[in-house]
Order: C-alpha cells, then sequence, then structure tokens
C-alpha cells in the first residue's frame, strides 16, 4: 500500500509523542539521568586528567587530559543512549504498555524510529553537559564541528538501538544490565578512551582495529582535534553500516513480537 500525505503526517505525530514521552522521562528524573554522568566525568577529569595525566607526557601534541576528553563525551554518549533506550523499553514491556502500541495504528517502524531518537537525544544531551564540564578542566578545540556531530548522532544512535534489542530480549532487569556489565564496559576501555593504540603491540593494535567503539572514539577525536590512529572515511562507513544493520534487526524482532507477544 502506498503511503498518502496523511499516513506521512500521521506517522510524524506519532513519532513526535513518543519522543515527548521519552524526554519527559528522562527529565523528570533529571537527578538520575542528567546529574550522574556530569560528576562521573567530573572525577575521570580529576583524576584521570589532572592527577595521572601531569605525569603522562603528551600526546599527538595535547596534554593528556585533551586528549582523553573525546573519549570521556562519547563514552558519556553511547553509555546513556543505550541505558535510556534499554530501561525505557523493558519498562515499557513490563508494564505491559507495549501492547497497546502494537494494536495501535503505529507501524513497527515508527515505534522503533520514537524509541530510537528518546534515547538518541538524551545521549547527545548528556555529551553536551559532559563537554561544558571538561571546559572547566581544560581548553578543547573542535576542528571539524560538521563531523563531532555526526558521530555524536550516529553513535547515540547505534547504541540506543542497542539498548532496544537489549531490552526485547530481557527477560528481568537483571538482564539489561549484563551486556553493559560484560560487553560494553569491557570494550570501551579497550576503546582507546584514555590512550593511543599506536602504543599497542602490533597484535593488539590489529584486533582494537575491529572494536567498533574505537572506530567511533577515533572518528569522534578526529572532529575534536584532528588527530586519529585509523582511517576516519573507512570508520564511518563501518558505523552507518552498523545503524543499517542494528536497525534492520531492531525492526525484524519488533515486527515479529519476539520477545514481547505471547
Amino acid at each position: 500500500m502506498t503511503p498518502t500525505p496523511h499516513s506521512f503526517y500521521l506517522n510524524l505525530i506519532a513519532i513526535q509523542t513518543l519522543l515527548r514521552k521519552e524526554v519527559l522521562r528522562f527529565t523528570r528524573i533529571w537527578s538520575q539521568t542528567l546529574l550522574p554522568p556530569a560528576i562521573t566525568m567530573s572525577l575521570y577529569f580529576i583524576i584521570f586528567g589532572k592527577f595521572i595525566g601531569s605525569q603522562i607526557k603528551q600526546i599527538e601534541g595535547y596534554s593528556y587530559i585533551q586528549y582523553i576528553v573525546p573519549g570521556l563525551i562519547m563514552m558519556s554518549i553511547m553509555t546513556n543512549a543505550y541505558a535510556n533506550t534499554a530501561s525505557s523499553f523493558f519498562l515499557t514491556k513490563f508494564t505491559r504498555s507495549i501492547e497497546e502500541m502494537l494494536v495501535s495504528p503505529m507501524s513497527s517502524v515508527v515505534i522503533l524510529i520514537g524509541f530510537m531518537l528518546g534515547g538518541t537525544l538524551r545521549g547527545v544531551l548528556v555529551g553536551v553537559i559532559v563537554l561544558l564540564v571538561s571546559l572547566l578542566f581544560t581548553s578543547i578545540p573542535i576542528y571539524h564541528l560538521s563531523l563531532v556531530l555526526i558521530m555524536s548522532v550516529l553513535a547515540a544512535m547505534v547504541f540506543s538501538l542497542g539498548g532496544l534489542i537489549n531490552a526485547i530480549y530481557a527477560k528481568r532487569f537483571d538482564d539489561i544490565s549484563f551486556i553493559p556489565t560484560f560487553v560494553l564496559t569491557p570494550l570501551t576501555y579497550l576503546g582507546g578512551v584514555f590512550y593511543s593504540i599506536q602504543q599497542l603491540p602490533p597484535f593488539w593494535r590489529t584486533v582494537s582495529a575491529f572494536n567498533p567503539i574505537l572506530i567511533m572514539v577515533d572518528s569522534f577525536r578526529y572532529g575534536m582535534l584532528q588527530v586519529s590512529d585509523l582511517n576516519i572515511y573507512f570508520g564511518m562507513s563501518l558505523v552507518c553500516l552498523l545503524l543499517i544493520g542494528l536497525f534492520g534487526f531492531a525492526w525484524l524482532l519488533l515486527h515479529k513480537g519476539i520477545g514481547i507477544k505471547v
């Protein structure tokens, strides 16, 4: 059935409604969603940037605290985008309000986009907050603003979709924390947030190149500091492919009702 302008308009209203619901949800509890990342990153800046960073020589012509700022911003974007969608969608399943969405005229694509944008917005908003906090500790140049914005949104969308997929399969609240704890956290700390992979032995340098988080951090760092360890265009292409793959997989799960319909 060919979409009509009227149906397109209704889909936009549905997406806007879902997005508004998500924004109201995480802004109402801002002390749990927006404030903790700012405090946590301040501790990172103080401990790693000031105390440890003062003992480390410059990396790529920048002080250590300047070098790790893009990685910490990207880390906050990814973790918060993931957490927002995972918790929100699981809560929707838990309260069975997802069933009302499924029987409504909203398609699976509309539901997917609504939740994804909610997680993306929270991730980017937290990233902005962390950037402002970092300015209290050091000055940060931004050489390629467009690349910074693009990578912020792409990374937030990828991890928002990852959180949604996690929530679809989760059967208990504990299941939501499994992937972030045992998969995302190790990949993040091995993703070049606190170091350049050029400092690694050749074998681990090659292995690290396949870490998608490293690709996102490296591209984001290039946008801010204009230094990178990998090919930026190749990395952005891989991130786009990952986004398309996760979107398609998430849509398939929603469309078939896996983990939702009894």
